[in-house]
């Protein structure tokens, strides 16, 4: 049995943080604002991957109110989505994601992104796909306020 999953983050710019979407550090004059660090491509594919999966969202495994989530790196949160994806018989069989940003510029860090979510998740980087868009300088994010990212996912069942 095979089942999709869609998820979707956004986070505003805030001064004195790294901007780091799929793991990559993107030189950037602000970074994203977050309990963890605010990684809005790995968390819009954590949630889609949890969604696929019936296991809720970010938010039941990673509250911002624990403090052992403050800082860490979406990675560390996507390898922890991935081991419950597992323990519930599950592996992931393709991700197809867009971050939507005016800046930074994505598309020149989209190939280390994909490598780090393959070797996060131990599956094909033919099996990632990450793209970018802009907002077209409408809304929130085309004010150049902040990032947003969607992710959508196929798992299928290992039992």
């Amino acid at each position: 049995m095979t089942r999709v999953g869609i998820g979707y983050d956004v986070h505003r710019f805030a001064v004195g943080r790294r901007c780091v979407i799929g793991g990559v550090d993107i030189p950037h004059p602000m970074g994203l604002s977050g309990h963890s660090d605010a990684d809005v491509l790995l968390h819009a594919l954590s949630d889609a991957l949890l969604g696929a999966a019936g296991l809720g969202d970010m938010g039941r495994y990673f509250p911002e109110e624990d403090p052992r989530w403050e800082g860490v790196s979406s990675l560390v949160l996507l390898a922890e989505v991935a081991r419950r994806l597992a323990s519930a018989g599950y592996r992931v069989v393709n991700a197809d994601a867009v971050v939507i940003a005016e800046a930074p510029r994505i598309s020149p860090h989209t190939e280390k992104m994909r490598a780090n979510i393959s070797q996060t998740l131990s599956i094909p980087p033919d099996a990632i796909n990450v793209k970018a868009t802009t907002h077209e300088q409408m809304g929130c994010i085309g004010r150049g306020e902040g990032i947003a990212a969607q992710a959508t996912c196929m798992i299928e069942q290992t039992r």
